[in-house]
Formats: C-alpha cells, sequence, structure tokens
C-alpha cells in the first residue's frame, strides 16, 4: 500500500504517472477486498470504479468542482481519495458511512443514497453557478441501472434545454444495478457498447497516429472533434445527442488515460456532455466475478481469498416471504410479482425460476412499477410489488391516486422495514405506516414471525378491491409466537395475571418477542399486562377500543415513526369510540437516525424493553397517585 497511503487528498494524485496510477488502482483493489470483508458493505459496486474515480479526481478540482454520485454505494474509492482511510469501522456507530457524508468530508455532496436523483442535483447546482457566475465544474455520475428511473429523464430533458450550461454526466455503465440493467435503455446502452464505435475506433489509431512526425498529434485531436456524422457513421448515439447533449464514448472505464482524456474533453466543451464509461462491476476480484446473481454488489463478512461468508444466519424474513411467493403462485395462476431492480434482494428469484413468465422487473422505478401494478390488477391480475420499505416512499402519489382511487387489489411487499441500522438515515424502513395512514381503503400488516408471514401474505392476496401492504423486518426472522387467545381479528400473545388488569401493550410486527419481555418486567413490578397484536395496524380493529377500556393504560410500541405512526392510529380510535385511558406511544422518533446496528440504533432511541417498561411503570405510578389523591380522606385540621 505503498501509494495509498501517501493519498491524503485529490491533489496527491497529480504527482504520479500513468505507472503509478496503474499501480495505485491494484492497491485500492487490495485494500477494499481486505476491508470490506472484515466489516460487510458494498464491494461489487466500488472495485469496477477505481480508475474511473482516479481519472475524476485528476481533472477535476473537488470540493471546488462537485463531483456526485447517484446513490453512492460505488463511493469508497471517493472516500480513500479524499483522505478517509481507516475502513475498520465501515458502517459501524462511530465508523465510516457506506455512503457519501457530508458530516465526514467536504467532498461528499448527496447522501441520500436513493437512485436517480443524481441529475436533478447537479441541473440546480449548475443552474446555480450561472446564477451567481462561478466557474465551479458540476459532475454527476450515475449508472446505467440508476438511469431506468423516471426522474433520471426528467432532469436530462431539463439539462438538454441549456445548451451553454457546463455540466458533465458520466454514465458509469456496468450493465448492472444490482442485477443485470433490464429494458429499452439498455438494449440502447448495449448497442452503444457492442458496435465498433468512435472511441475505440480512435483508440485503435492513436499509437500509430502518435508515430507519425509532424501531423500525428494534430490528426488524433481533429478526430476527437469530428462533427456528428463520422461518430453516428461508426456508433449509434443519437438518442443522447438528438436530446442536445454531446456525447464522448464509450470509453474503457478502466484505461485511466482514456478517462482522463475523455473528461478533460467534456470538462472544456462548455455545455451538458455525457461521457459514456464501461466498467466492470466486481473487476479484479474472482469471486464477485464469478457470482451471476449481483457481483457481489452488497456481502457481510466473507473470507477475502475465497468470498464465502464467515457465518451464516438462519431463517430470514425475506426467505420466508420468497418461498411463499411461490406457493401462491403454483396456487394461483392469477398471482404475478414486480420488482423495481432488485430480484435477489426482495426475494423474488425462487418466483423468477418458476414462473418466468409472471414476474416483471420495471427498472429503478417504482413510481412505474406502483402504477403498472394497477394496470395488471384492472386486466385481472394479483400484483405482488416487492420493495423496500423505504423506497416505497418514491411512490406514494401512485398508491394513492393511482392503485388505492381505483380501488385495485394489489398487494405491496416492504422488505427491511423499520430500523435497519448500519446503511443508515435514507435506508431505515420507519416512514411506511406513516404516510400510508391516510390513503382510503389501503391496509396494512405487520406480521411478528415466520408464520404470520405465510397467513397474512395469503390474507391480502385475496383482497381485490384496495391496496394491502405487507411489511416485515431485515435479517433473520425468531421463533414463532404463539398466540394464546384472539380478540376481533387480533392475537392476544399474555394475558393479565389479574381480574382488574394495568396496562393493554399494543405490540407491533417484530416487536413481539420484545413486548413480551416489557410485560415480564412489568409483571414483576406488580403492573399487570396485556400484550395483544392487532395483526392488522390498518385500519384499527374494532374489537380494541372495548379492550382497552377493560384496562387503565394503552401503550403501543412500533418500529416506525411515532409521527402519524400505529400508535397515533390507536389513539384517533379510542378517541372515537369515546374511549378515555391514556395512551402512551412508543416507536422511532422524527429524526434522521445514524448508521449503526440495530441494537445499538435502538438503544439510542429508547426502543428496548428495560427503557419501555421503566417509563410504563412510572406512568402507572403516576396514575396510583392521582386515584389516591382522588379517593383519600380530606386533611381536618
Amino acid at each position: 500500500m505503498d501509494l495509498l497511503t501517501r493519498i491524503r487528498g485529490p491533489r496527491d494524485l497529480d504527482r504520479l504517472g500513468l505507472e503509478q496510477l496503474d499501480q495505485l488502482a491494484g492497491e485500492i483493489r487490495t485494500f477494499l477486498v481486505e476491508e470490506v470483508a472484515k466489516t460487510g458493505g458494498h464491494l461489487g459496486p466500488n472495485l469496477g470504479v477505481v480508475e474511473l474515480t482516479i481519472a475524476l479526481h485528476r481533472v477535476f478540482e473537488s470540493p471546488q468542482d462537485k463531483v456526485l454520485f447517484d446513490t453512492g454505494h460505488q463511493s469508497y474509492v471517493h472516500k480513500l481519495l479524499t483522505g478517509r482511510q481507516d475502513f475498520s469501522k465501515l458502517k459501524s456507530k462511530g465508523g465510516l458511512s457506506g455512503y457519501p457524508s457530508r458530516a465526514e468530508s467536504e467532498h461528499d455532496v448527496i447522501e441520500n443514497s436513493h437512485a436517480s436523483t443524481v441529475l436533478g442535483w447537479a441541473d440546480g447546482l449548475a443552474k446555480a453557478n450561472e446564477l451567481l457566475k462561478k466557474d465551479d465544474h458540476v459532475v454527476a455520475v450515475i449508472g446505467d441501472g440508476a438511469l431506468t428511473g423516471g426522474m433520471a429523464w426528467e432532469a436530462l430533458n431539463n439539462i438538454a434545454a441549456a445548451k451553454d450550461r457546463p455540466l458533465v454526466i458520466v454514465v458509469n455503465d456496468n450493465e448492472r444495478s444490482y442485477a443485470p440493467t433490464i429494458g429499452g435503455l439498455a438494449n440502447h446502452l448495449a448497442t452503444l457498447r457492442t458496435t465498433d464505435g468512435y472511441e475505440r475506433f480512435l483508440a485503435r489509431g492513436k499509437d500509430l497516429l502518435e508515430r507519425t512526425p509532424v501531423l500525428g498529434r494534430p490528426l488524433y485531436e481533429t478526430l476527437h472533434g469530428a462533427k456528428k456524422g463520422l461518430k453516428d457513421f461508426i456508433a449509434p448515439q443519437g438518442m443522447f445527442e438528438d436530446l442536445g447533449l454531446k456525447y464522448v464514448g464509450p470509453i474503457d472505464g478502466h484505461d485511466i488515460e482514456a478517462l482522463e482524456s475523455a473528461l478533460q474533453r467534456a470538462k472544456r466543451f462548455g455545455g451538458p456532455v455525457i461521457v459514456h464509461c464501461l466498467t466492470e462491476k466486481g473487476r479484479g476480484y474472482t469471486p464477485a466475478l464469478q457470482d451471476e446473481a449481483d457481483r457481489f454488489h452488497a456481502v457481510g463478512k466473507i473470507h477475502p481469498d475465497t468470498g464465502l461468508p464467515i457465518s451464516t444466519s438462519g431463517l430470514d424474513w425475506t426467505s420466508v416471504f420468497g418461498e411463499e411467493m411461490v406457493e401462491l403462485g403454483r396456487e394461483r395462476e392469477d398471482i404475478v410479482a414486480i420488482t423495481a431492480a432488485m430480484l435477489q434482494p426482495v426475494g423474488l428469484g425462487k418466483f423468477e425460476e418458476a414462473f418466468p413468465d409472471r414476474i416483471y422487473d420495471v427498472g429503478i422505478a417504482e413510481q412505474h412499477g406502483a402504477v403498472s401494478a394497477a394496470g395488471l390488477a384492472t386486466g385481472g391480475l394479483h400484483p405482488v410489488f416487492a420493495v423496500y420499505a423505504t423506497f416505497l416512499n418514491r411512490a406514494f402519489d401512485q398508491v394513492l391516486m393511482d392503485v388505492a382511487l381505483h380501488r385495485c387489489g394489489v398487494t405491496f411487499v416492504l422488505d427491511r422495514a423499520g430500523v435497519t441500522g448500519t446503511d443508515g438515515a435514507s435506508h431505515n424502513g420507519m416512514w411506511d405506516m406513516s404516510i400510508l395512514q391516510c390513503v382510503p381503503g389501503l391496509r396494512i400488516a405487520a406480521p411478528r414471525d415466520a408464520d404470520q408471514v405465510r397467513a397474512q401474505l395469503r390474507e391480502a392476496v385475496d383482497v381485490d378491491d384496495a391496496p394491502t401492504v405487507v411489511r416485515f423486518s431485515k435479517g433473520a426472522v425468531g421463533p414463532a409466537v404463539k398466540a394464546v387467545g384472539t380478540a376481533g381479528g387480533m392475537d392476544i400473545l399474555r394475558r393479565a395475571g389479574a381480574d382488574t388488569p394495568d396496562v393493554l401493550l399494543v405490540s407491533v410486527g417484530a416487536l413481539a418477542p420484545m413486548c413480551l419481555e416489557v410485560a415480564a418486567l412489568l409483571d414483576a413490578q406488580g403492573i399487570s399486562t396485556t400484550v395483544v397484536d392487532p395483526r392488522w395496524v390498518k385500519p384499527v380493529d374494532e374489537a380494541l377500543a372495548p379492550l382497552a377500556a377493560e384496562h387503565r393504560v394503552v401503550v403501543t410500541v412500533e418500529d416506525n415513526s411515532r409521527a402519524g405512526g400505529v400508535g397515533s392510529a390507536v389513539a384517533q380510535a379510542l378517541r372515537d369510540a369515546d374511549v378515555d385511558v391514556p395512551l402512551r406511544d412508543f416507536g422511532i422518533p422524527p429524526v434522521f437516525l445514524d448508521h449503526a446496528s440495530r441494537g445499538e440504533v435502538m438503544a439510542e432511541i429508547g426502543l428496548t424493553a428495560p427503557d419501555i417498561a421503566r417509563q410504563v411503570t412510572g406512568l402507572v405510578a403516576k396514575l396510583d397517585g392521582r386515584y389516591e389523591s382522588r379517593t383519600a380522606e380530606p386533611v381536618r385540621d
């Protein structure tokens, strides 16, 4: 790591020759494999952008020039080149974020890590530079996968309207997002990749021209500036240029010299330019290249030599859903599945194998996916759209106005719901039960264990006149939590041991084991507690209000924002039923949560059994005090 340890900032790259830059690229790949193997993280995307990131920082002057990364899972190399080389606590509390982070460095600009947004950011920054008469450059790095998102094309439409506003768009084309990129854009880029393109035409003749005395180099530069006619003859890049965007490429994304040449020309152009770079996800690491599913897009802790996981967890929520989807597919021919470029991560890989004609990958286009689902439902099918909970936020209007308004039977399955932890603020699925509360007719299921995932998924797909949502957590699913009774459509998980129970504890989803622990801690304090799992948290079960009336206090516990969440819905239902019982809601505060393990985050926000039990004990004690003051004999002098 001789060269890498000497890089403290981008300008340290200026002293290196081409051979040293190639050596540095090798050192970076070795570093990434060794360090990410210890912590887990996004390995494949970063191995693919080593030379590209070096070239970007050689050509542009960050942080004065703004280098923006779409999604940001390919930003590890950028971190290394901007002075952040301690990866020992990557994605852990107190360590580096897995995405760009403004708190870490002035070189980081965007940290939301939701795809297809970078071109909108770049458009706004370029407009600001123009109005403020700054000569800073704006560079947006976007993958071919993120270009499948509609937001990217909305931005391109605006960017192309200003032909003299400088903006460089680098398309990092590795034919993949998580999995291979699909759709019409992918086909067009494939044409550009496989055509004997303009840049490769020049590259073949470069050595010959440069050996030609006097005229060689000028002729090479002249060909680089050739007009559209010659370029269209050699490669069909008309789609971009018809939009009014200067196109450069395709460029070998692992040739630093070629990259720098292309980026320098784009930098000088004075208007919007697309630089199309061909990269290889997982480059230089054989286990990643052999992983056809996603080229080690994201890994846990692995053996660096083999790429094999160091440990395996038990059954996970996603796999339970995936297996049940296959069973449903066998039983019902009307069941179809939708994914937004995340076939394997959301557990639909086995469904695709079993029913390849009944699954639709819409690309990184959640809005389109929701509307397409409405069309599928209207056409007589029952679509199941599996998506990370944090990404459903992007399609709220379509859920509301296209699916719910039209009473379409669409099931949304939300993976990674609640606190996910290590991926940070943008990946916690903590808003879904709040933003969906206001959607008329929509129903939300929150399964507490694997058995309930299977049962409630089946209940959801049986609804054909309204949208349904099934949401579950990230990671391993615990043992089954058995019910001891029912009340309406709710499961009673624990009955209070007293004739006059104190607390009704409403447990939402995967928090059931913790809520039972809370009840045990309260029982040890002499506070009798009933624990109920509503199963379907929207609408609030009609049996909840009369059950609440039998208790002195109602407590709700949810892995979702307290603002507008299940606790708020329960409180409203109690008011509507004229049940005047104190309610205390526990959940996630309305703040953006820093990256850490799920357990650490839950402890920081007070969503643990001891914290909840302590506060409920205090609440009951206050009620006892008020009760005693009302019933005590008056004091006489």
